[in-house]
């Protein structure tokens, strides 16, 4: 796996459990961030062809 893939997964990840969290303590402004995060590393992982598997939130 290149650097790339390994820090886009990573970052992926992170954005994840940051939503997970700002769902869990009710931060909806924080939510949104996250969620439109994680929109658009996942769009940038289609478009470099890395699976991001079935991780979501």
């Amino acid at each position: 796996m290149d650097a790339f893939t390994a820090g886009l997964l990573q970052r992926i990840k992170t954005t994840e459990s940051d939503l997970t969290r700002a769902r869990e303590v009710g931060d909806d402004f924080l939510a949104d961030v996250e969620q439109g995060e994680l929109d658009d590393l996942r769009r940038l992982a289609a478009e470099h062809g890395v699976e991001i598997g079935a991780t979501s939130v």
